[in-house]
């Protein structure tokens, strides 16, 4: 297991520069970027996800009624269904394929690959892409979700209407040879809507039916959509209130906050003015495993052997950093 302890923006503590410098990388922001002038392009609403987002809550909000009258085992079933869905976005989609923060082994990839599919948002290359866009023009026209635009807008608003041109323009002229060049990631593109079919709604549905005789209807509303629906929420949470409330202990130029609601919603993705800061370490936070879910995962999968070359930031350059930038506030490990 090797890991990368960066000293600075791309560099190595023994001064090498990394094969990626942050000059280079499309999950970095982009200061060149010039909002254009003059009026805004009027809004295009999708009416059919307007729709099927509306129908979406209101069977999650069913779900919640069924949860009492569910199996103790359906419940962990939930439990499961949502960490392992939730670790195919934050592990997969965010730190592996968006960030390129560590490396995983084909088993490991198969794997978030198959959890990401049971996330359902978009497939792992849509993902990785758009992410890569919003850190490189976070919060301006560019942003598939900019948090400028209000709350409703950044959490489910942005999904709601037709991308703003910047964020088509911009999201075309990213370098995302290591996403072609990524069998497991192109394979779950092309067979997507059948995964999705599969992973997100039959198996969280069948397997409780199957093992200890649920009914298939508890399993569709409760294990399917009302999981399906906390985990899309939880991951909107990190675009919206992420955004908005909360300290930023190492950036104030920016607007991502840390958040405690968050870190525990999202397993462990809460800590978004460090991750904005340095969205190339792998643990999205400077204190590792604390209250994070998702690099505990990592750390683990590394202790497998199942994935190596982890990037962190070294602790000088992170305080170097809250004391150049920050707004005095407390760093703590809670968020």
């Amino acid at each position: 297991m090797t890991d990368t302890e960066i000293e600075g923006p791309g560099r190595h503590r023994n001064g090498d520069v990394l094969a990626e410098s942050a000059t280079k990388r499309d999950d970095v922001f982009d200061e060149t970027y010039k909002e254009k002038e003059g009026p805004k392009p009027s809004m295009i609403i999708v009416w059919r996800n307007i729709i099927l987002m509306t129908l979406l809550h209101i069977g999650a909000v069913y779900g919640i009624t069924l949860v009492p009258s569910a199996h103790v085992l359906t419940w962990a079933w939930f439990v499961f269904c949502f960490l392992t869905s939730a670790l195919g976005v934050t592990a997969g989609a965010h730190r592996l394929w968006s960030h390129r923060s560590y490396k995983a082994s084909l088993p490991l990839r198969i794997f978030l690959a198959t959890a990401n599919s049971m996330a359902f948002q978009n497939d792992i290359f849509e993902w990785a892409r758009d992410h890569r866009v919003h850190h490189k023009f976070s919060e301006t026209d560019a942003d598939p979700h900019n948090a400028v635009r209000g709350f409703f807008f950044a959490h489910i608003g942005w999904l709601l209407v037709r991308k703003h041109p910047d964020v088509i323009e911009k999201g075309k002229k990213l370098e995302l040879s290591d996403l072609k060049a990524d069998k497991v990631v192109m394979f779950q593109r092309k067979y997507y809507k059948m995964s999705v079919v599969l992973m997100c709604f039959s198996i969280p549905m069948f397997v409780p039916w199957c093992l200890w005789g649920e009914s298939l209807w508890l399993g569709y509303f409760v294990p399917g959509l009302l999981r399906y629906t906390l985990v899309l929420n939880a991951t909107w949470l990190v675009n919206s209130a992420a955004h908005m409330w909360g300290n930023r202990p190492y950036d104030t130029n920016i607007n991502p906050r840390e958040n405690k609601f968050v870190t525990l919603s999202a397993i462990g993705e809460g800590f978004h003015n460090y991750h904005h800061t340095f969205p190339y370490d792998y643990a999205s936070s400077e204190f590792g495993c604390k209250l994070n879910l998702t690099t505990c995962f990592i750390d683990f999968m590394c202790f497998l052997g199942l994935a190596k070359d982890r990037k962190r930031v070294s602790t000088e350059i992170v305080l170097a950093r809250a004391q150049r930038t920050g707004d005095g506030s407390t760093r703590n490990r809670s968020g």
